[in-house]
């Protein structure tokens, strides 16, 4: 039996800054081949340790700027002063070719996704409190306390958000959220039309008259 390869599911991961975001989505990877994360481009500086074409794609404002005047991107946003866009074109190669893409964006960006697919599935990661969330805010050593407070009015803004989204996910053990996240992907992988994408002739041959007789 020869499956085909049923076109990838577009996960929408949003949450506010400091909630374990990217640890919980680095650790599905890790587990998970059929997961990519889609690789956004951005107006900000590039941080120590990132690279070029891995965290994001590092481009000037004007770069940015004509691109989203040409419509290259299927999404974009401002956050912090600077342009974030996620390419069309790179997006839906990887759906085409059965890839489970994961967008990492504000929910601005995730309602322009929205209102373009409706199937995709939008996830929320929420910290268990807001004491927890400045805790690690501060624990990054990143930020002077003036940053961290407008990070923590930026949170508050993005978790109001949270009840638009399909699925909330509370990052308070790492093991447990990490359980329910793949557990989301699992269902999502089985719904009716995905399955039958997969599994056409199998399913062609099983509801068949002929195969009834037998």
């Amino acid at each position: 039996m020869n499956n085909r390869i049923s076109r990838g599911q577009l996960l929408i991961i949003s949450a506010p800054s400091g909630a374990g975001k990217t640890s919980l989505i680095r650790a599905l990877i890790e587990n998970d081949r059929r997961i990519e994360v889609s690789v956004s481009h951005t107006t900000r500086p590039q941080r120590p340790g990132e690279l070029e074409g891995v965290n994001y794609f590092f481009v000037p404002p004007e770069t940015f700027q004509t691109m989203q005047d040409d419509g290259a991107f299927f999404e974009s946003a401002e956050v912090f002063g600077h342009g974030y866009g996620t390419s069309t074109a790179q997006l839906d190669a990887r759906l085409a070719q059965g890839a489970d893409v994961i967008l990492e964006i504000d929910w601005q960006g995730a309602q322009q996704v929205r209102s373009i697919l409706p199937d995709s599935a939008w996830i929320f990661i929420l910290p268990p409190s807001v004491a927890s969330l400045k805790t690690r805010l501060r624990g990054r050593g990143q930020d002077t306390d003036a940053t961290i407070d407008l990070r923590m009015q930026a949170a508050q803004d993005e978790m109001s958000h949270c009840y638009e989204a399909d699925y909330l996910v509370i990052n308070d053990v790492f093991d447990t959220a990490l359980i329910e996240l793949q557990a989301i992907i699992s269902a999502l992988r089985l719904r009716t039309g995905r399955q039958q994408a997969a599994h056409t002739a199998l399913l062609s041959d099983l509801l068949t008259s002929e195969t009834a007789k037998l």
